[in-house]
């Protein structure tokens, strides 16, 4: 069954001469049970399909169905299948415990009293805050209460969880504890919705990458798929003395210097690599002089390097 299915999807802002067109016949089918990465710019309408699947916001044109529930004729069934957290630490009792707080969302979505015990233990777990449970959420910090908003948002079984830039303003020790608590929810039948400009919580959890621009979905891919997209493999970074390649204007089929600098006598190039051929070391050997080169790093191609490609072609 799918969890997520959109048709036709529209939302416009504003009635006047100049209406603002949000989401543009947007559709989106999402399997139960699969992590999908939401990209795109400021603007793009990531956020206005948050809304909408979660029946904040109502659509000027198309269809959106949660669980088989229409967003805007079962807007209530649409609420008891889905939890949205977004980014950010406040909206908690600073003086409760994270128990308390827990329980205290869970009692005002429906929990009866034993099931609410038995969840409020199990996703504390689950979030990595058992330890720390008992704490005043006051103590906690920015990484800790975001964890503690998933497990509000987990604590009823959701079989949808939409979350808006749940990593927003995370040291990286907390977005990677933040990202194993999303990770932990692979295989338990919840499917989960990012949206997120930090592309490292993309790369480490999403099944499929879905690309907005202007409104409208423009990539809607596997995550491997979405990689090759760029057509390379590798980056190579090389640093060396004397006169520096010159950067590549366009792109030729064959490896690219994308970037060059200078900096304290010494000369930094990056090159992306289509694929490694021995026509690839001969253009490194006659392009890059041997003799100039004192470092040289290969780097994985990562999905920002992709992603940043993507909407370069698209300014």
């Amino acid at each position: 069954m799918n969890a997520i299915e959109v048709e036709g999807l529209c939302r416009t802002y504003g009635t006047g001469r100049q209406p603002v067109t949000a989401l543009d016949q947007v559709d989106l089918t999402v399997p139960e049970g699969q992590i999908i990465g939401l990209l795109g710019a400021n603007g793009a309408g990531k956020t206005t399909l948050i809304k909408i699947l979660s029946t904040l916001l109502l659509p000027t044109g198309g269809r959106a169905r949660v669980a088989g529930h229409d967003v805007v004729g079962r807007a209530r069934q649409v609420r008891r299948e889905v939890s949205v957290v977004y980014g950010g630490d406040r909206g908690f009792y600073g003086r409760l415990t994270g128990r308390q707080n827990l329980r205290f969302f869970g009692m005002l979505q429906g929990l009866s009293r034993g099931r609410l015990a038995e969840r409020t233990e199990a996703v504390l777990a689950e979030v990595g805050l058992l330890a720390a449970a008992d704490q005043r959420v006051e103590t906690y910090s920015r990484g800790m209460r975001q964890r503690l908003h998933i497990a509000v948002g987990l604590v009823a079984s959701p079989r949808v969880l939409l979350l808006d830039e749940p990593s927003i303003g995370l040291d990286p020790v907390e977005a990677h504890r933040l990202r194993d608590a999303i990770g932990a929810m692979r295989g338990s039948g919840v499917t989960v919705l990012i949206t997120t400009h930090q592309l490292l919580d993309i790369e480490s959890l999403a099944d499929r990458v879905v690309m907005l621009h202007q409104g409208r979905i423009i990539h809607d891919l596997s995550l491997e798929e979405f990689r090759k997209r760029s057509g390379y493999t590798a980056t190579v970074r090389v640093t060396g003395r004397g006169e520096p390649p010159e950067q590549d204007g366009q792109d030729t089929g064959g490896p690219v210097v994308t970037g060059v600098t200078l900096r304290e006598g010494l000369w930094t190039a990056d090159v992306r690599i289509p694929a490694w051929s021995p026509s690839t070391f001969q253009w490194l050997g006659e392009r890059l002089s041997p003799d100039s080169v004192v470092d040289l790093e290969v780097q994985a191609l990562r999905l920002e390097d992709v992603y940043r490609q993507l909407a370069g072609e698209l300014s």
